[in-house]
């Protein structure tokens, strides 16, 4: 069975301030590289991301532009899908540009529950659904069918859930957010950078 990666990588990122979001120093790289980074590694069919005007580079990605972020989460999932449904694959990963603690580790386990067309499986603290997220073939057609800013969460209530701890699963989304995760990136952290 043949996976593709979706990076959603065009929020318009209001709770941030003014900068770029994905382009905050965090380490070595800005935010959005360290999800990029850990799914180039990862044995995946394809690897696709829809960005936004931001002007990051997104090596080992097929870049699809979102000319219309205010759209929404789901206008580009849409997008991506699109590009999933030309590669052919049977299942898709969406992973979110502003995860940068998600592990190789943690994606493996995901990709490891694949069960065929039917399969559902999402990331858990223990307490709530959320991405990254791995759905089956047959839930393509849902997936294009969201709409708004509130993505796949709704479909994430079924679904099968591998937990990870609530900082591999930190979402950035305010400025207090990437503070936390410098320091956790911080050498007295023991965290690497």
């Amino acid at each position: 069975m043949t996976i593709a990666a979706i990076l959603l990588a065009a929020g318009r990122s209001r709770r941030f301030g003014t900068a770029d979001k994905l382009a905050a120093p965090l380490g070595a790289w800005p935010l959005g590289l360290h999800a990029a980074r850990m799914l180039a590694t990862l044995p995946l069919a394809a690897r696709f991301v829809v960005s936004g005007p931001a002007a990051l580079a997104w090596p080992g990605f097929e870049t699809i532009s979102n000319e219309r972020p205010e759209a929404g989460l789901a206008h580009s999932i849409a997008l991506g899908m699109a590009a999933v449904r030309r590669s052919g694959v049977g299942a898709v990963l969406i992973a979110l540009a502003d995860m940068p603690f998600v592990t190789a580790e943690h994606i493996a386990r995901l990709l490891d529950r694949h069960s065929g067309p039917g399969t559902l499986v999402a990331s858990s603290d223990g307490v709530h659904r959320m991405p990254p997220a791995l759905f089956g073939a047959d839930w393509f057609d849902a997936l294009e069918r969201l709409s708004g800013d509130r993505g796949a969460g709704r479909l994430l209530g079924q679904a099968e859930e591998v937990v990870a701890s609530p900082e591999e699963l930190l979402d950035i989304d305010t400025a207090d957010d990437i503070l936390r995760a410098r320091q956790m990136t911080s050498p007295e952290s023991g965290a690497a950078s």
